[in-house]
């Protein structure tokens, strides 16, 4: 593939502001529309990454962790059948689609449909900049004072300290979640988020430093799944998962529950008052929200049992309690100080490590929008008005666009974060963008 084409001299159609699985998606929508066009009516796209490559959830890669969505939920399927940007045609084009099928499963191993995002992504290299972080995000008046384009100004990796400014008429911002922290945690080599989880503990094992107790805050699947892994990474280690429920919760990934991931569910959500929304979201917390696949529940007690039988008890559960307090002592070590809430009795726990596996929260888009956010509509609630095109409301001077992914929760439901709508998403700010250049013209 060519080069992506960047220049101040280009008005683009549409920029993305990120490129993870979201705008890769649309990135595919606008490459396959275009095949079909001649050049002068194709929709001019450019992405820019901060990332030096594509990467998705790299830290909690785990080699036998799978999907929780069927692999028909890839970057196309729902969109285009036929596309061969699939996952099957990914699997084909590998080798491994026989050996898939005769899985048996839905769900792929999460190592295998990140390499099918990375191939994908390198399909779509001609329409992506890497290392390109935006910094700033401008509205550009025309004539009569109305915003007809904005600019998006980056940093150019090939002039060290130097910006680089793109014009368009839309973005599509899909920044993806950041790891959210309890207040006042300050990351370090001992405390970590679950997402730095693989190069930390990858870390410890190249530099021999022995791990006797590691101490794994939360009680979602990353969570478990963050237990499990230390608990086999360090065989000599003790380790200790505390979290405020009684016990994990299971994943409802049963039929009816998962209509709530279905498309027609969103057209549903956006239409409802704000305490219908609230309600749906409250009742189907556990398709999404501090749930564990019961697979692995099962096994996490099983393990325990096992040790429980055995005499040598390593993988512990400090079940309805809460980190209070974490010091560090001049060795480098942790002393944690746990509270059982029932009680208030405390137990220290005189740990190497500690990971909180406390989840994402939406990036703040008003800093990432700068200038633009001032011409976003609000609701009641301070959140951003999104149309149900996924284009954020402005005020009447904007005849610009401004496309959001993965922070419309609250307009879109649940699915705004997950993979499950992707590409319905996509074709809809696909078919956005299109409607809105054939009424300019």
């Amino acid at each position: 593939m060519n080069a992506p084409q960047l220049g101040s001299d280009i008005d683009y159609d549409v920029l993305g502001v990120g490129f993870g699985p979201s705008n890769l998606a649309l990135a595919i929508a606008i490459e396959e529309h275009n095949a079909s066009l001649p050049p002068g009516r194709q929709l001019n796209a450019l992405f820019l990454e901060r990332q030096p490559r594509f990467g998705w959830h790299r830290g909690m890669l785990i080699d036998d962790a799978t999907m929780q969505v069927s692999f028909l939920k890839d970057l196309v399927t729902l969109r285009n059948p036929t596309s061969d940007f699939s996952f099957l045609c990914f699997l084909r084009e590998r080798g491994r689609l026989i050996d898939f099928l005769n899985q048996k499963t839905l769900f792929p191993l999460r190592l295998d449909f990140h390499e099918y995002f990375e191939w994908a992504a390198d399909r779509m290299s001609h329409l992506v900049a890497y290392h390109h972080p935006v910094v700033s995000i401008d509205p550009v008046r025309d004539d009569s004072g109305d915003v007809t384009r904005f600019d998006v100004v980056c940093r150019d990796p090939k002039r060290p300290g130097r910006t680089l400014t793109l014009r368009a008429r839309n973005i599509s911002v899909a920044v993806g979640m950041e790891p959210h922290l309890p207040p006042g945690v300050e990351l370090s080599e001992r405390i970590w988020h679950n997402s730095e989880l693989l190069p930390r503990v990858a870390e410890l094992t190249a530099e021999g430093r022995p791990v006797r107790r590691a101490v794994v805050l939360g009680a979602g699947q990353s969570a478990a799944e963050t237990v499990d892994y230390l608990h086999r990474s360090f065989p000599e280690a003790e380790v200790c998962a505390v979290f405020a429920k009684y016990g994990y919760t299971p994943a409802d990934d049963s039929p009816f529950a998962n209509r709530i991931f279905d498309p027609e569910a969103v057209d549903v959500y956006f239409g409802s008052p704000s305490e219908v929304k609230q309600s749906l979201v409250d009742y189907h917390r556990s398709t999404n929200y501090s749930v564990v696949d019961m697979e692995l529940i099962e096994a996490l007690y099983a393990t325990a049992y096992r040790e429980k039988v055995a005499g040598r008890e390593r993988l512990r559960f400090l079940n309805v309690s809460r980190i209070r307090d974490v010091r560090r002592k001049p060795d480098g070590s942790l002393d944690i100080a746990v509270r059982f809430l029932p009680t208030g009795e405390e137990e220290t726990l005189d740990a190497d490590i500690l990971v909180h596996a406390t989840g994402y929260r939406p990036r703040d888009l008003a800093a990432l929008l700068g200038e633009a956010a001032k011409l976003c509509l609000r609701d009641d609630g301070d959140a951003l008005r999104v149309t149900r095109d996924h284009r954020v409301e402005t005020t009447p001077d904007v005849t610009a666009g401004i496309y959001v992914q993965g922070a419309t929760e609250h307009t879109h439901g649940l699915t705004s974060t997950l993979l499950s709508t992707t590409a319905v998403r996509a074709a809809e700010i696909h078919e956005s963008l299109l409607e809105r250049r054939t009424a300019t013209v």
